[in-house]
Order: C-alpha cells, then structure tokens, then sequence
C-alpha cells in the first residue's frame, strides 16, 4: 500500500513543458485554462506501479505525459486479461470519471512514467462550462468505441502478426495518443505484455510485418511506415507456427 500511496503522494504542479503534453488544453478559452492549470498535478508512477486499481472510487482524469501504462483486469480464475496499452498523449477513463463510478479495471505503469491528473470535480466543471472540452470528450468517447469494437476481433484472432498489427495500429492511434508521432518508445518484453505472447514470439511477428514494410524497428522503438496498412492487412503471405 506505501508504494501506491508514494505516487499519490508525490503529486507535483506540471511543468510549462508538461503543460504543453496535454492536448486538450489548447482547446480551451483564456479564462477556462486560467481555471484549470493551477488544478492540475501530475506524479511518476514507476514500473508496477497503479495508478488506479478495480473497485476504487474515481478521483482523477488521467493523462500519459510520458512512459507507458497498460489497461488490464484479472478474470475469474486470477488470470490477468490485458485490454490496451497507454502511451504518451492518451487520456483515459472518461466515462467512469463522467458516471462518477468505482474503477473496473486496473491501470498499472510498464516503465518509469509522469501521469497527469485533473480532479473529477474540476473535469465536471469543464463539461459543465466549455465546449471545446466537450467536442475532445465526445471525440474520445467515439474513437474509444471504434478501439473496443477492435479489441472484440481481437480476441477471436489466432495469428501472432495480426494480433500485434492490429495492437500496434491501436497504440499510434493518432486521436487517443497524440503524443506517440511516427515513432513508438516500446521494448519488445513491453509488447508481449500487452499482446499477450512470448518475447520471442513478438520478435518473430515484428520480422514478419517488417517484411511486409508496414514498420521498420529501430533503436529503442518502433517506426510506423503504413498505418493504414496495420489497421487493414490480411497478412496473407507465409507466417510461421506459433
């Protein structure tokens, strides 16, 4: 419990650069920002970490400044079932914090990170108050259903290098996470977590859709070179046995 409440209690007011990182706050007016900014903390949860556990009560709106977080619960028989990861620019957790609901899902950091959080009372203000937060909330709630409705054939998916196209297609979705760009900061032990294969398995799969010129894996990361591509391909071509 020490170590969960450490990264509550080295909450911290966000840095001008940190500030910058939060992608709906330009969309607000001069005197809804002068509102908001001093509401705003962020923390640096470390690797295992929680940020928010299943059953809690909703306290804030999070945000990825930077690292990377991962969305999963445990099902019956105690084994963890992983449903997203969460790199930089993504917010998260929208409709509990609007239903003002216990969580139903952990979300637990893969690395070091810094999360920003808004407090609940201060995010109902906003819907309250500003549209240009109201059409970002509404725009993630959207996008949020097109990336669940995908994480449905997901599960009915057995090829390894589909599974990790279609996961990677979801991490450089360029509305939920606006800070990824054209280059995701990920190890390959980062990604089996949140596919849910074997190291090895993932370094084989990536082989595959490098051969296939839709990434190009690089030093540290991943370079997206057919988003579209992820999102789309059939993978019809040979593929190794799991």
């Amino acid at each position: 419990m020490a170590k969960e409440n450490s990264v509550h209690q080295r909450r911290r007011a966000p840095t001008p650069a940190e500030l910058q990182d939060i992608p709906w706050l330009s969309l607000l007016r001069p005197d809804e920002r002068l509102q908001i900014v001093p509401k705003l903390v962020v923390s640096d949860p470390q690797t295992g970490d929680h940020v928010c556990r299943v059953g809690r009560p909703v306290t804030y709106w999070f945000g990825v400044i930077s690292g990377l977080l991962k969305m999963s619960t445990d099902n019956a028989s105690g084994q963890t079932m992983t449903f997203t990861g969460i790199p930089p620019g993504g917010w998260f957790g929208e409709g509990t914090v609007l239903k003002r609901e216990v969580y139903r899902y952990n979300i637990q950091a893969l690395r070091p990170s810094v999360v920003a959080g808004l407090p609940l009372d201060t995010f109902h203000w906003l819907i309250d108050h500003s549209l240009g937060f109201n059409r970002f909330i509404m725009q993630q709630l959207n996008e949020r259903l097109g990336q669940f409705i995908a994480a449905r054939e997901l599960d009915r998916m057995n090829n390894p290098e589909l599974r990790l196209a279609r996961h990677l297609a979801a991490l450089f979705n360029p509305v939920l996470f606006s800070g990824v760009g054209e280059v995701l900061r990920i190890t390959q032990q980062e990604l089996a977590y949140l596919v849910g294969l074997s190291r090895q398995r993932v370094n084989e799969a990536l082989r595959e859709l490098e051969a296939h010129q839709l990434i190009r894996v690089e030093y540290g990361g991943l370079r997206i070179l057919d988003l579209q591509g992820l999102r789309q391909s059939q993978l019809e071509g040979p593929t190794r046995d799991a």
